[in-house]
């Protein structure tokens, strides 16, 4: 079940200061005395924490995870599933740039699903429910194989920070249990934890997740270092036991014959599939949540943090969707060897008599027995337009933030963040520049970008709507766009590399040969006034390069990679439309390579409004095309400060 262990062969760079660390077998932990010394310390083992640990290690870093369970690690704390509509490109961008939840998502998951399959490539989205206690143990197991990581069970108090106003720098963190830990850089991905308070009905509690104990004492120390900071809220629906649901009483969901995978390591997934059940509410079920609505602490303002409108409660539904008779649930198990069943659409803080009332009122689940109650969390987030697009505090240097605490919800949206904090904090060691995706080249790019310049005044999800290229951020290509770069970074280990490399070396040949061969009518059974090549031939509405597939195999001598011909069709089939992006991205680029001086005094800029000005200096962009997305700055400002930024060029030129 598990992998082996990490070898100098696959990661040749990783292993290079092991021997100075004299910290014995591979996965114990230090002893850490009154002072340890690290390069990277990650607080939180959610899935930023893993994704950020990882990386670190894996560049060659002394690298150590701290967390409050290490039992917890990866714990997927609401649905077990990983992926969906937009999530899934996350989870193959992850991938392609050597992160490792895709690889874990394959390896547990229990039902796999293409969605959107009903529209165009650049939506399609793969979606795998996973098994709960399966995904943390494999992910733990692969954590502690990194031969540059250290688990450390503890709780973080305080953070370690030297200097005054805008020169602080974070030299560590200050343990609960009174030891410290030096560190060059820290990156902070609690998630619920800071301050966490969880409502059931009119019961509340102090947790991070249900069971679990909050973080108190960092999340005051957070408020403290001055920076903007605000109150989100999220739920998570009752878990049932499935020997007490008639499910014969449900439409069954079966995953798909042809699992899609997550990661580019994986060629095919052949493990036997689960069953998911889809269901509905009822008007009885309206009826009760109507009667004790008054008891919601989402309606009687008990609960204060801003939740996600785009997956609202059960009783949020029932409230702002009053014209529907019912809503769809769907009854998805928790794991292979659990009977623990997740009523996915059914999140709810109401009181646990009034959660038992609304189960019972469901065909089927008249006799369910709940297991655990729905309940709304509470926590503390900060304003992410105070960090950089490297994901650094702009006011303390090394501190870097990742995750829910950035207003994110989700797993992927934390995966994704955490990778790239993690990636931004060995560029931070090691004295480089950090890496920066644009919005064109990925959707990672694009949520690091809506986040540190629109900041979230709602938990952020990320949909494949808020790219303007998305039919060049297919989950087919994520490994062309991004994999380069894992490759230059060192996080490529050598089993990807030449995978990717034979795929970019079948795909030109294979280009070549549909670029210069005309159809060949009789073998294709068609009747054809001209004979086009392969290439035209595939831009027609009835080709499909899978007639080809045979013909293919044999001018490669070899079979392709997998997915290699489904992305060489669409790139065909939409050719016109990727050359019409291809335009649009030059011109995005060319305002993104416009830089600010950090310096510019905005409110001195004549012709820019205070408000736009206010606007301006609170975000402090760092590039044109970052100023242009900022709310309520408008074109003509973008005009003015380019005219600006011009005539600053013409009044200092550059000193050769």
């Amino acid at each position: 079940m598990f992998p082996a262990s990490t070898t100098q062969d696959e990661y040749p760079h990783v292993n290079s200061n092991l021997e100075s660390l004299k910290w014995g077998q591979v996965g114990m932990m230090p002893n850490l005395g009154r002072s340890t010394k690290y390069d990277v310390l990650v607080v939180g083992a959610g899935h930023a924490g893993c994704e950020a640990a990882r990386a670190c290690a894996r560049l060659g870093l002394r690298t150590a995870l701290i967390t409050m369970n290490l039992d917890l690690i990866a714990q997927m704390s609401c649905n077990p599933a990983i992926g969906g509509i937009a999530k899934g490109h996350l989870v193959r961008e992850i991938d392609a740039l050597g992160g490792v939840m895709g690889e874990v998502a394959d390896a547990v998951g229990i039902q796999f699903r293409l969605l959107n399959t009903s529209r165009g490539p650049a939506v399609w989205s793969p979606r795998a429910q996973c098994d709960k206690k399966r995904y943390r143990v494999y992910m733990r197991e692969l954590l502690e194989k990194e031969p540059n990581l250290r688990i450390i069970q503890a709780e973080v108090a305080d953070l370690w920070i030297e200097g005054e106003g805008n020169q602080r720098r974070v030299v560590g963190v200050h343990l609960r249990d009174g030891r410290s830990v030096c560190s060059s850089t820290v990156v902070v991905t609690t998630g619920t934890f800071l301050n966490g308070l969880a409502h059931v009905g009119e019961s509340t509690y102090t947790c991070g997740r249900n069971g679990e104990p909050a973080s108190e004492l960092l999340g005051q120390q957070v408020r403290r270092l001055g920076l903007r900071w605000t109150r989100l809220k999220t739920g998570t629906p009752p878990r049932l036991d499935g020997r007490t649901i008639d499910w014969s009483r449900f439409e069954p969901q079966c995953g798909d014959q042809r699992p899609t995978p997550f990661s580019f390591l994986t060629s095919e997934i052949t493990r036997e599939q689960i069953k998911c059940y889809i269901a509905y509410t009822t008007e009885e079920t309206h009826r009760i949540l109507r009667e004790n609505i008054h008891r919601s602490p989402l309606y009687s303002g008990q609960i204060e943090g801003l939740g996600p409108r785009y997956c609202p409660s059960i009783e949020d539904k029932v409230v702002k969707f009053p014209d529907k008779l019912r809503h769809q649930i769907f009854l998805e198990p928790e794991g292979l060897d659990t009977y623990e069943v997740y009523v996915n659409g059914m999140s709810t803080s109401m009181p646990i008599d009034v959660q038992v009332k609304m189960l019972a009122s469901v065909p089927g689940l008249e006799d369910a027995e709940m297991i655990r109650p729905g309940y709304a969390i509470e926590y503390d987030a900060i304003d992410p337009r105070q960090l950089t697009h490297g994901l650094m505090v702009k006011t303390v240097r090394g501190l870097f933030f990742a995750g829910q605490i950035n207003g994110t919800s989700g797993y992927e949206e934390a995966g994704c963040q955490g990778l790239m904090a993690g990636i931004n904090a060995a560029q931070f060691v090691g004295g480089a520049d950090p890496v920066v995706l644009e919005r064109c080249e990925g959707y990672a790019g694009i949520l690091i970008d809506d986040l540190v310049t629109k900041g979230a005044d709602e938990p952020y999800r990320m949909f494949t709507s808020r790219a303007e290229f998305r039919l060049q951020l297919r989950i087919d290509n994520a490994d062309e766009r991004l994999t380069p770069l894992a490759i230059r970074l060192g996080l490529c280990c050598a089993k990807r590399k030449e995978l990717f490399e034979r795929k970019m070396a079948q795909k030109q040949q294979l280009r070549r040969w549909l670029d210069s061969t005309r159809v060949d009518c009789n073998e294709l059974g068609l009747a054809l006034d001209d004979r086009p090549t392969y290439a035209l031939w595939l831009r027609r509405p009835e080709a499909t390069i899978w007639r080809l597939e045979q013909r293919l195999r044999a001018v490669l001598g070899e079979p392709p990679v997998e997915g290699l011909l489904a992305s060489l069709e669409v790139e065909y089939k939409y050719a016109g439309y990727l050359s019409q992006q291809e335009r649009q991205v030059a011109r995005l680029r060319s305002s993104e390579s416009r830089r600010i001086p950090t310096n510019v005094e905005f409110s001195a800029i004549p012709g820019i409004s205070r408000e736009i000005a206010e606007k301006l200096s609170r975000v402090r962009p760092e590039t044109l095309g970052q100023a242009s997305r900022i709310p309520g700055v408008t074109p003509a400002a973008i005009a003015i400060l380019d005219v600006y930024l011009s005539l600053s060029e013409i009044r200092e030129p550059t000193v050769s």
